[in-house]
């Protein structure tokens, strides 16, 4: 049995994409014990920088017709929106404007986000979903209305294009937009760790850094690898659903947890992944498979990847013999390399191995045939 002493994440690696609050992510993972590979995904836009939002404010405080509705959907997206504005020299303007409409906030943070403005929310669904909020605004009648919506950089297209087909005039604010990383070297590493077996589970906190991802695979050449590693082997984790659409439409299974928080996808990450693990007995020892590393007999023991490699395919079917040549294929496809490894490399690599788990005894030779886990054969 596992100590529970030893933390949930442990020997695990979880790569993260995001680029806002990746630090805060990441320290949530490691205090429970798991090994971080971060690869930002994007680039978000300084929102004092960004032409687009400039001039849809410019638009909206400029034009003489009144704003029937106002939603504010994030409360950093808001926030900024105002800062920014107040950058630019529109902020009393835009809060006059804003204080003539109706506003409606998505969720608690956009909540407190107007009300810091001096505004008030007439409404804001219980749920914190965008579709509550949909259903309320069509219930009222949108035709003819002039409504904002603050984009809060992932597509809220279904919502949009729903209020138009209703007969609104919607006015997209595109507030804190993202691009693509600056540097994409952290990606693709990120990337190629996923593919040769490094990475036991993935994270995602939105829609533009799940579509970044998928087109810095293709980008590589190595798109179908990567769906391949994500809808098999590795645990995918999403914030919520809108973040996980790149991913489902790609075939890619992802779990997301009720509340589209950090927080909340860590505790689930927190379970899901352990209970992912494989677990037998070799020569009376408890052994439980972890990403990188084991835990045998209560204890957790770190294993290189390549000796990892070995074990995983040893455990697949535990006591069956594999061959020397067998594992040197196992070896191969965890290294990439066709060429340089050899029933040599085998052996090392079944030495290693051994020593990582403490107890010579639990990988058996058998002689002439191969190797195998040394559980009892009827």
């Amino acid at each position: 049995m596992t100590d529970p002493q030893i933390a949930p994440l442990a020997g695990y690696t979880v790569g993260v994409t995001a680029a806002r609050r990746a630090d805060e992510l990441g320290a949530l993972m490691e205090r429970k014990g798991a090994t971080v590979l971060h690869g930002p995904a994007i680039r978000i836009i300084p929102l004092a920088d960004d032409s687009e939002l400039l001039a849809a404010t410019t638009s909206l405080v400029e034009d003489e017709r009144p704003v029937d509705v106002a939603v504010a959907t994030t409360g950093i997206g808001f926030r900024g929106w105002i800062e920014a504005a107040d950058g630019w020299g529109l902020g009393e303007r835009l809060i006059d404007r804003l204080r003539q409409a109706k506003v409606l906030a998505r969720g608690p943070k956009a909540k407190g986000a107007v009300r810091a403005a001096g505004l008030v929310e007439a409404w804001s669904p219980e749920s914190e979903a965008s579709a509550e909020l949909l259903d309320h605004l069509l219930a009222e009648g949108v035709e003819g209305k002039r409504i904002a919506v603050q984009v809060h950089g992932e597509p809220l297209r279904e919502f949009i294009d729903a209020l138009r087909r209703a007969g609104a005039e919607v006015i997209e604010m595109p507030v804190y937009r993202w691009t693509g990383p600056a540097d994409p070297g952290p990606l693709e590493r990120l990337i190629e760790a996923v593919l040769v077996g490094q990475v036991d589970a993935l994270t995602f906190t939105s829609a533009p850094a799940a579509a970044s991802v998928l087109e810095t695979a293709d980008r590589m050449g190595k798109l179908d690898a990567l769906v391949e590693q994500l809808s098999d082997r590795v645990l995918v984790v999403g914030v919520g659903g809108i973040t996980a659409g790149p991913l489902v439409r790609q075939g890619i299974p992802v779990l997301c947890p009720e509340r589209a928080r950090i927080g909340a996808l860590v505790r689930e990450l927190a379970v899901a992944l352990p209970a992912r693990a494989t677990r037998f007995t070799v020569c009376s020892s408890e052994v439980e498979l972890r990403g990188q590393a084991a835990v045998v007999d209560g204890g957790l023991r770190p294993i290189p990847p390549a000796p990892m490699a070995l074990l995983r395919a040893l455990a697949a079917e535990p006591g069956r013999v594999l061959s020397r040549p067998a594992l040197v294929g196992v070896l191969r496809r965890h290294s990439g390399r066709e060429f340089g490894v050899d029933e040599h490399a085998v052996e090392t690599a079944v030495g290693r191995l051994r020593a990582a788990l403490g107890s010579p005894s639990l990988v058996q030779t058998v002689v002439k045939r191969g190797y195998r886990l040394a559980v009892p054969v009827g």
